[in-house]
């Protein structure tokens, strides 16, 4: 072998050495699982979701590969990335329909889109497909274990709408384009039927009526309210500015 040929040699068993030397250490999928699990423990749900990610990644074992996906889940709502949590509960839920576990994933998938709301001027896509989740869940588990709490959060939801719906019928009004008011108010009236908050619309309805010279509509509606909200503050305040009308 002449020294040319020696110093390849040399420099081809080098490089084998060194790359099977840094070759990573492929862990077993319940060794991952485990370690995924006290990183969750201890809320680095950022690293416990990339072990689970390992788990996934490995192929060994279904079972765990299927609890680490709720699992990651679970981290991303723990760690309010809300975004990403729903998007996980909803892929958990279409590869697994079946699963115990399936109804708790849709519960959380709707938690996580109501955790997205904010002020009611903003975007409504969180607070619909909230509220989409919220009957989804009632519809396919109506003696379901979050039952109560997510009629409660569907609630709030309708609520939510109902006041995006007087914070634009408002707009309306103030702008003095009382039509566009009325129909906003009227639609609302007829949308949210089981909502206290209808007092508020029952009484910008009829100051909407009254700015669009629509006054027997307006003392129509009077009627209405008093027969189905006699207590309503919102009705006082009317029957107040009447007087003063009439003054």
């Amino acid at each position: 072998m002449n020294g040319l040929s020696g110093v390849i040699v040399v420099s081809v068993l080098t490089t084998l050495i060194g790359g099977c030397a840094s070759a990573p250490v492929v862990k077993p999928a319940d060794v991952l699982y485990n370690e995924a699990e006290v990183l969750f423990q201890d809320k680095s749900y950022e690293e416990a979701i990339t072990h689970y990610k390992k788990v996934k990644d490995t192929y060994e074992s279904v079972e765990l590969s299927t609890k680490a996906e709720l699992k990651i889940a679970d981290a991303y709502f723990l760690n309010k990335d809300y975004i990403e949590a729903a998007a996980s509960y909803e892929d958990f839920r279409k590869l697994h329909p079946k699963h115990p576990q399936a109804d708790y994933a849709l519960y959380r998938q709707g938690i996580s889109y109501f955790n997205q709301i904010h002020s009611i001027d903003t975007d409504q896509t969180p607070v619909k497909n909230a509220l989409a989740t919220f009957d989804s869940y009632l519809r396919q588990y109506p003696t379901g274990k979050q039952r109560d709490e997510v009629t409660d959060k569907r609630l709030e939801c309708r609520d939510k709408q109902l006041q995006y719906e007087l914070y634009v019928g408002r707009y309306y009004l103030k702008t003095d384009a009382y039509k566009a008011a009325i129909a906003r108010f009227e639609q609302a009236l007829k949308s949210f039927p089981e909502l206290k908050r209808r007092e508020e619309l029952y009484y910008y309805l009829w100051k909407a009526y009254l700015e669009d010279k629509q006054k027997e509509k307006g003392n129509e509606l009077l009627v209405r309210f008093g027969k189905e909200l006699p207590d309503s503050v919102f009705l006082s305040r009317t029957r107040e500015e009447m007087g003063g009308e009439r003054k």
